[in-house]
């Protein structure tokens, strides 16, 4: 079973910049209001063309909605999620997130095989998060599809 509305954020630790910086998301997210949004593979096409670039375009309107965070997840090592920001502009708009082995994922519920991508990769997902507990979280149906996880669709549900 995936986490849901309602429940808090397992404690867990992601990777952000280098292996060295690591967070805990239970306290990174505990007080505010945080948009946690996952990608199955950075640096791919859909995650690269569309998934990412809408969170980083919309950033100044989650913030006017009372956004404190948005953060990218996905399944990669710190530097490739760090290079991937850089590459698309992310810098104080988007936080790069990294589960190296996917265990933080696998704990969500949200993970998913992915022959393709090597193997254990997140579901594509996006969540509200308010004082560490999970408000609102849209998963793609198929886990990989490019609608409900948007940042338009989230923008609309908040």
């Amino acid at each position: 079973m995936s986490i849901a509305p309602g429940q808090p954020l397992p404690t867990g630790e992601l990777h952000e910049g280098s292996p060295g910086k690591r967070h805990d998301p239970a306290k990174l997210f505990a007080e505010g209001r945080h948009v946690l949004f996952a990608v199955p593979g950075a640096f791919t096409p859909g995650c690269s063309q569309t998934h990412l670039p809408g969170f980083i375009a919309d950033h100044a309107t989650f913030k006017q909605r009372g956004v404190d965070s948005v953060n990218c997840l996905a399944v990669n090592d710190a530097f490739v999620m760090a290079a991937w920001g850089e590459a698309h502009g992310a810098q104080g708009k988007v936080r790069m997130l990294a589960d190296p082995a996917g265990d933080y994922t696998k704990s969500l519920g949200l993970g998913v095989e992915a022959k393709v991508l090597g193997g254990l990769r997140s579901k594509r997902y996006a969540m509200l998060i308010e004082d560490g507990v999970v408000k609102a979280l849209q998963v793609e149906p198929d886990g990989f599809g490019l609608t409900c996880s948007l940042s338009g669709s989230l923008l609309d549900n908040l």
